[in-house]
Parts: C-alpha cells; structure tokens; sequence
C-alpha cells in the first residue's frame, strides 16, 4: 500500500507577501472548507533533483534593467530590481523534500559577512525584506521552474557567479552553477543611493552616450563635441578592470569589494584611478608643450579609444590628458556604472593649493605677466565631473550633484583625488563637510589680487578682484545641445549680500586667526588701494581669427577722483602680448607697444592696436590663446592702472551633411567640407572620425595639405549599429592648428520590419 504524506495550507492565516507552493502530483485531495489536504508518494520512491538547464532571460532583463545598448550577450543587471530565470529540473521539484537555495557570489573571497556572498532559499515564508536578496515570484510547472530573484539596492557592484544548490530532505546539497551576471547601481530604484526621480535626467545623465565639454575663456566659449561611448563593446569590463587596478584594491581586494556597494567610495577610486599620478590609472596628465610621446589632449574626440589603450597596454597611462579629458573619461566610466554623471566647465578658475582664498599674479611695469614659482594659479578654464547621489555620510540638506574632480591637482587622504563635494555646500560656504570642498569651494569663490612688481618685489595693487573667480559655470543643457549655465547653484550672485556673508563663512573656517592682520589684507584696507582716475577696457574690433592680423580697440574714459576732480591727466600705456596657457601661465612677450594720452575730465579716447600675425606665427600654444595686457601709468601721481583682454583665435568651421534619412544596418553617406580660411596652408591635415553607434572604433584619413583658400571635401558611408539618437564627431587637425572639430546630430531608425 502507498505511504501518503499530508500537509495543510490556510489562505486566511498566510502572510500577504508569503509564498504558497502547491504541490504538481497529487495522490489524493480533500477540501473541507478553505482548507486542503494533500497527499503525494513516498520519499523512498523519489529520484534526486537535478539541474538540467538555466534560461537566463538577457534579452528581457537587459531591457528591464536598461542595459539592453551593453548588448544582449550578458546578463547585465541593476540592483534594487527584480530579474527573471527560468530552470528546468529532472522531475518535477517536491516542496516536503526538495530544498533548493540560490547563492550569488563576488569578488576574491566572497563573504557572506562583507556582503560579497548572499544564499537565500526559494520557500520563504514572511514579508520580504528589500534589503535583502530573495525569491520574490515563481511559477512551477511540470518540470520547469519560473523565479524573479531580488538584488537589495544596497548590494555591492560587479561581476557575479550565480549557483543554486539542491538537496533532499536533510540530505548533503549538490551545487551547480546557473552563470554570471553584472550587477550596476540604478538610478531608476527608489532604494538606490543613486535614485534620479526624473526620466528625462535618467535618459541625460545615464543613456545618452554623447555631450559636449565647454572651453575656452568666459567672453568666448567653445563646444567640444565628445563620444563617451558608454555602451561600447567592453567598455563595462575596463570599467571594472579601472577598479581592480586601483591601490585600494592591491592593498586588500576582499576588503576593496566589499566597499563597492558605496557609491561614495566607488566615486572617490574613480577620481583617483582616471589619472596616473599614484597609480596605474588611466592617463598621464601634461600641461606642457611637448606632446611627441603620446597624443595631444586636444587630438582626442572621445574616450572609448582612451579605455581601450588603456586596458590593452595592461593598465600603463595613456598619453596624454588635460582637465577635459580626465572628467569625460570619468562621465563615461560613471555612466556605464549607473551613477548621473555630468561634465561641468568653470571659467576663470581658481587652483588654490594653500587654502587662504586669494590667488596672486604679477606684472612688471612693461605689462609682461611674470612667472611665479608658486603653484597657485587662475586657469582659463578647468572641467570637472558632477555625480547625483545622496549623502548619508553628511547631515541631511547636502544629497544631489557633488562633485568629482579626477585632474591630480592635490592630494585627498594621501591620494591624487577630489570628491564628493556638495555643491549645496559649496553655495552654502560650509567647507566644512567631507569631501574636499574647500578646495572646490576657493575654485569658485577665491578672490584675485594682481601686484605690480618692481625691484624684485610686489610694491603696488593692481587690481583685487572679488568676483573675478568662478565665471559661467557650464554644462550641458538636458535634451539639448545647448550650453546650461548653472553657476548659480554653486555661489549666490556676485556682490550680492548673501554671496560676501557666505565667503566670509568659509573664510573664517578656512583661514587662521593670524590671517587677519596680514600684510595683504593690511594692504587692501590701506590708502595705497585707491580709486582710479580713468576707466579702460580692450576689445577686439573684429573676431580674432588665427593666421590673421588681430584688430583691438582700447577704450579709456576720465572719471572723477579725489587726487584729480576735475583737471587733465597723462597716461603713458605699455602693452604686451603672451601667449597664454591654458594652466594660467605664459610665455615670453610676442607684441609690444607704447602709447601716450592726454585726457580730461569727459573725454573719451578710442585708441586702435595692430598685433600682426607674423608676431604670434610660431609663438602660440596649440590651444591658440593669446593674452594682451595693458599697464596705464598716471604721470601726475605715478600710480598705475591695469587692463586685460584675453582672446581665442577661431580656427576655420567644418561642414557636415547627411544625404537620407539614417537606418540601422543602411548606408548613410556623409559629406564633410573644410575651407582654409587662414593666410597660410594646413599641413599634414589629419581626419578623425567617431560616434557610438554609427562607427564601430574609429575611421582615420590623412589629408595632405589644405593651401590657403582652398577646400576639401570627403564622402564617405557609414553603417548605423544602433538606433535612436546619435551624434558624428570629426576632427581635422594639422600643424598649424590642432582642433578643427565639428559634429552632426543623426537620429538612426530601426531596421524596418516587412
């Protein structure tokens, strides 16, 4: 006779979330009521269940997950999400017997203590706790098995070996393994730190694959099209690769994963691996001139070719990166991790390495900027990254955008390093708070004094500029390829109350008590800091354009003062001409030229200046800056009065056509044109062109050279891989001018479907 065995299920007593299991044979059934009572065969007559086959579902959970443009190869998933398999079993599982349990691991040494290991069984009864791994559904039928398993958002990222383990009864457990899947933060789970409750930031800050950097000076800014490439084909594995190579990891790699659930201490190994400076980190940085054994920062139109040097090289830096480069490199390495990412440019920038909120430079008083041994200094412009995350290691009030800077500037517990900072913050002038924000705090905010030195000292203030510093912070507007400024959310508006109440804030906290009777601020509070008898400006009279003559007007207006109400002044002016780095230095004068004014009290002089272009020929920095200073002394009372203008040579505009509409897999026929503009040839003309999605890698032609006047024009199919919105870079560069950059916005359909 059948042994029978029985087991009781009451619907009103289970838990709303608790899972039911009926049993797939039955030998017997009696209902009475809401009760069942079940009966099936004998534990002696059961087979061992066996794993026969796993169904990952990737191409469903890749899409579920938003990670369907990684490709469909992987199971590449979110945390803070449910995922589907499906198993299929050697006979149908037994619920009085059969006892199954999952188990994801990752890392050198799982660990189920540093949350690198997790097991949790399939019948669970209770509420599910979603801070924990679990079964969340299944559908049993015959021999298959449906499963949603749930990842806590708290998991840590990264690749991960999937087992299940079956035993019978209280009977030994057979492992098998069930594959690897990898596992990202997600900004679209409420749970996530990363959280982002808005889809078309979501589409911004983590889809969209292409941006702009802005550059330049503040009066002129440049868009610099660049493919962050994201999605490309193993770009997620150098990203994980960057982590495993950081010092942290070395040092303890148990330790180092177990942390990776921290998007806080995720984004500080980021920022200190993107550059080489401690470690084998992505790029070398160079600020000089000489860029003959790598490749100029300014030749690069993306970074997916810089990951993959990198990673082919076996994690020796890539040469060469700037400021620009580093944050793009990290908004794509943030991105393909799930963190909103964004690249913000801040103009006029301050790089004040001792804390005390002022930035010196000098002049002699030919108006030639002079060189200083000291590390403090006013960059042109200087780009970092922004991430979205909350701040649980802060007071509340401080979660959203902090910055992330991976230019090696200073250190940050001993590593080349910057970030988080909040930039809420930051406005709020509490540097205080972790991490790194007096640093980005005084890049913003610190003020500028300009010294007029003679007889090997600084013996007169120029200018004390207050709110020179931090000008059109920039980023990219959101669905648009126009600029954004958000420099309001980083300080109140300049001269504002509440902008010099917040600068004294930080000053208190940043600046030492001895600080306040300094010679400096004894100086500014001094008689020798007067008001000036004219007011001059520079302006170009026409647009600066390299390889031409450069045209500027000087402007000089007679005000009213206390030393002169009223009468006639002489001004001898002297001006000079550098070239100008983009780390604030420059080089040797190019241009030079007196003038002297007579100027009473109302008039006004317009004084035309000439700088030839034979001057600044072979003298500018590829970055084609030029700074034209001007030092009026006041013959009557031998004071001196400063005026600057910066300019940005224009090189010559690209043109980019598309002949059709743009479908996956059809050729899409690209014309470019470049005409030289300039005075002199383009020699050794080089094309690079890149876009995620339309050219896999990169496509490179050499051009010859381009006389003056002349044109070039280049035809060439593409084969769209992906669908949906699309950007082509281009860039040209030559001898003479290195950045010749244009881009072309492509939306790709869908294959169409018969």
């Amino acid at each position: 006779m059948e042994e029978t065995a029985s087991v009781h299920c009451n619907f009103e007593d289970r838990e709303e979330d608790s899972v039911i299991l009926a049993p797939l044979f039955f030998s017997n059934r009696e209902e009475s009521g809401d009760n069942w009572v079940v009966t099936w065969p004998s534990l002696s007559l059961v087979a061992a269940l066996e794993l026969r086959s796993v169904d990952l579902h990737r191409a469903r959970n890749n899409k579920e997950h938003h990670t369907q443009e990684m490709g469909m190869e992987r199971l590449i998933l979110r945390r803070g999400q449910l995922f589907s398999l499906q198993l299929s079993f050697s006979r149908p599982f037994q619920p009085h017997s059969d006892r199954i349990a999952f188990v994801a691991e990752t890392g050198p040494e799982p660990s189920e203590l540093l949350r690198t290991r997790a097991k949790f069984f399939f019948i669970q009864t209770g509420p599910r706790n979603r801070n924990t791994w679990h079964v969340s559904d299944f559908t049993l039928d015959s021999t298959s098995l449906q499963v949603s398993l749930f990842t806590p958002a708290s998991a840590v990222i990264g690749h991960y070996m999937l087992k299940i383990e079956i035993a019978q009864s209280q009977g030994p457990s057979v492992t098998y393994p069930m594959g690897t899947f990898i596992l990202l933060f997600n900004p679209w789970s409420t749970d996530d730190d990363v959280y982002l409750p808005s889809e078309t930031l979501l589409q911004e800050y983590i889809m969209r694959d292409y941006g702009f950097v802005y550059k330049g000076h503040e009066s002129f800014i440049t868009s610099w099209p660049w493919n962050y490439g994201q999605f490309e084909k193993d770009i997620l594995d150098i990203c994980f690769e960057i982590l495993n190579k950081s010092l942290h990891f070395l040092r303890d790699p148990a330790k180092d994963y177990s942390q990776r659930n921290d998007v806080v201490y995720v984004c500080r190994v980021v920022s200190a691996m993107i550059n080489s400076n401690d470690d084998s980190g992505v790029l070398q940085g160079n600020w000089g001139e000489d860029y003959s054994k790598g490749t100029s920062p300014l030749e690069w139109n993306g970074s997916v070719a810089i990951l993959r040097q990198w990673s082919a090289q076996g994690g020796q830096p890539v040469k060469f990166g700037q400021c620009w480069v580093f944050a793009s490199v990290m908004c794509t390495v943030m991105r393909c991790l799930g963190v909103p990412t964004r690249v913000v440019s801040n103009f006029h920038s301050a790089h004040n390495t001792d804390g005390n909120l002022t930035i010196d430079t000098y002049y002699d008083q030919n108006a030639e900027m002079l060189p200083t041994q000291k590390r403090d200094k006013v960059w042109n412009f200087h780009v970092w990254n922004e991430c979205w995350m909350i701040r649980k290691d802060l007071p509340p009030g401080y979660n959203g955008w902090q910055v992330l800077d991976p230019t090696p500037q200073q250190t940050s517990s001993g590593l080349f390093c910057c970030g988080p900072a909040s930039v809420k913050a930051i406005r709020e002038g509490d540097v205080h708070l972790a991490y790194d924000t007096p640093f980005v705090f005084a890049e913003v905010n610190a003020d500028e004094v300009i010294w007029l030195f003679e007889d090997g000292e600084a013996r007169e203030i120029l200018a004390h500029n207050t709110n020179s510093i931090g000008k059109e912070i920039s980023t990219k507007m959101v669905g648009s390829d126009q600029r954004q400024d958000i420099t309001g959310s980083y300080k109140y508006p300049e001269g504002s109350p509440e902008e010099r109440s917040v600068f004294m804030k930080a000053s208190k906290k940043m600046l030492a008590q001895e600080r306040g009777s300094s010679s400096l601020l004894d100086l500014l509070g001094s008689a020798a800091f007067k008001a000036q008898p004219a007011q001059l400006r520079l302006y170009p009279a026409r647009a600066p354009v390299w390889g031409q003559d450069l045209l500027l007007n000087l402007h000089v207006q007679r005000v009213q003062d206390s030393a002169h109400p009223g009468g006639p002044i002489r001004l001898e002016v002297r001006f000079c001409a550098q070239a100008l780095l983009h780390g604030g230095s420059t080089r040797e004068p190019l241009w030079k030229q007196a003038v002297h004014l007579d100027l009473d009290f109302g008039k006004e002089i317009h004084w035309p200046l000439l700088l030839p272009y034979t001057n600044y020929r072979n003298k500018l920095t590829d970055e084609k800056l030029v700074r034209v200073s001007g030092i009026a002394k006041v013959e009557e009372t031998g004071w001196s009065m400063l005026v600057l203008k910066d300019l940005s040579l224009e090189p010559p505009r690209l043109s980019i056509e598309v002949s059709k509409r743009a479908e996956v897999g059809k050729a899409l026929t690209v014309h470019i044109s470049l005409t030289n503009t300039l005075t002199v040839a383009l020699s050794n003309c080089t094309m690079v062109l890149e876009g995620s999605g339309l050219i896999h890698g990169q496509i490179t032609e050499d051009l010859g050279t381009l006389k003056s006047g002349d044109t070039i024009q280049i035809h060439l199919d593409l084969y769209p891989s992906k669908a949906g919105a699309r950007q082509l870079q281009v860039l040209i560069s030559s001898n003479e001018v290195k950045e010749i950059k244009g881009y072309k916005d492509i939306f790709v359909a869908a294959t169409a479907t018969a």
